[in-house]
């Protein structure tokens, strides 16, 4: 166990170190801390620290730097992440805000984490399997062709041309849309092909080819182009950074979906920010970075997650709450759409 005032000292060399890029000495830390003891005190609990492991001296100078096992330790007794600004808040409200559909909200979101956190920002899309169906509509355009709009729960619209065979009466229109939406609403869109599976032959005889017609667009729809996917921005954040491995190998795994997809995590929790740190990363070439992440949703169930990656060396209070903080804006924005 560490006590109050190890804990106090490590979290002093976490904070120089991430503001400095420097390695920390005792006497830095008792000129620029109101630690309340002695230089020598100071070095006597720098030196538990590094002989438990939690802080180490990266070469022959008199200065430390926290280690994985240091910075966990410092982001698990977090008394509080840090709060965004009310101008802060005002602009990532507004910025979200003039999203039009998930596609703007998703894009909007990832740029602005990457801007607020000056890492790279991961958002994952919501995937089909936790998606359904809000609304159906059919819209004539003429006497041969409808718009089909497909409206989801996560803020997905799907805009389909149907093409006719047969003039169509906005009275058979409406009929359509009305079992339609009977049909569908509330369901989930995985079960969509099973529920529209003898649906025609429910329809009067001169419907049901246009029904089958309608039924073919619908699915055809519902071939997720976003499941799973994953969008990033702020990779040029990575230029600065300092990575005890090769910047080739973070910018490879940024790459891979699948990757980034666990490295997300899979906790259903919407309220739960995970932060994962150095080593605990399971792939080697992200083993010099940091990532936290959050779920978003809607309906207090979650929908998909996202977050930030960085070096380790990175501003856990602030990173932590502009995380949570643009997880919920865009919970938010989804529960209102």
């Amino acid at each position: 166990m560490v006590d109050d005032r190890k804990l106090a000292v490590l979290r002093a060399i976490v904070e120089d170190y991430v503001s400095t890029n420097e390695p920390v000495g005792s006497k830095a830390l008792a000129e620029r801390h109101n630690l309340g003891v002695s230089p020598a005190t100071i070095r006597n609990d720098m030196a538990v620290l590094e002989e438990q492991g939690y802080i180490a001296q990266p070469h022959t100078s008199a200065g430390r730097v926290p280690t994985d096992k240091g910075y966990r330790l410092f982001v698990d007794r977090l008394s509080q992440v840090k709060p965004l600004s009310g101008a802060e808040r005002r602009a990532i409200e507004s910025f979200l805000a003039g999203a039009v559909d998930l596609d703007d909200v998703v894009m909007r979101t990832v740029r602005l984490l990457a801007q607020l956190t000056r890492q790279v920002a991961v958002v994952q899309y919501p995937t089909i399997s936790n998606s359904k169906v809000r609304h159906v509509e059919l819209v004539p355009l003429n006497e041969h062709r409808l718009m089909f709009v497909l409206i989801t729960n996560t803020g997905r619209v799907e805009q389909r041309v149907v093409e006719l065979q047969e003039v169509i009466d906005d009275n058979r229109v409406a009929h359509l849309r009305a079992v339609l939406n009977a049909c569908l609403d509330g369901c989930g869109l995985a079960s969509v092909p099973d529920m529209v599976a003898d649906l025609p032959e429910r329809l009067p005889a001169e419907d049901r080819p246009v029904a089958a017609t309608i039924l073919s667009v619908l699915l055809e729809s519902l071939v997720d182009r976003h499941d799973e996917k994953i969008v990033f921005a702020g990779a040029a954040n990575l230029a600065g950074a300092d990575f005890t491995v090769g910047l080739r190998d973070v910018l490879e795994a940024l790459e891979e979906q699948v990757v980034l997809m666990r490295l997300l995590g899979e906790t259903s929790d919407l309220s739960a920010l995970t932060v994962r740190i150095g080593s605990e990363n399971p792939y080697t070439g992200l083993q010099g970075t940091s990532i936290v992440a959050a779920g978003y949703g809607s309906g207090g169930k979650q929908l998909a997650r996202l977050g930030v990656l960085g070096p380790t060396r990175m501003d856990y209070p602030v990173t932590m709450g502009a995380v949570r903080a643009v997880a919920r804006y865009v919970s938010q924005i989804l529960a209102a759409s």
